[in-house]
């Protein structure tokens, strides 16, 4: 398993949290995803030989959110 912790601009709310939860914990190779609002980053633990970093960001993107 990988960790990594990416900062996402646009997050404000509780709504901004669970769905960018809700969408990276979608992905097949995610084991865990973590948002905090106040510092504005997602901390994501997933499975390399299954999801890659740049699926993961482009979800993030796809829900409408910036990845920094």
């Amino acid at each position: 398993m990988a960790e990594v912790t990416l900062q996402v601009e646009n997050m404000s709310c509780n709504h901004c949290k669970m769905s960018i939860e809700k969408a990276l914990q979608a992905l097949d190779g995610v084991d865990a995803a973590v948002v905090n609002l106040a510092g504005k980053a997602v901390q994501v633990v997933y499975d390399p030989a299954r999801v890659d970093l740049s699926s993961i960001k482009r979800t993030i993107t796809e829900a409408g959110y910036e990845v920094k």
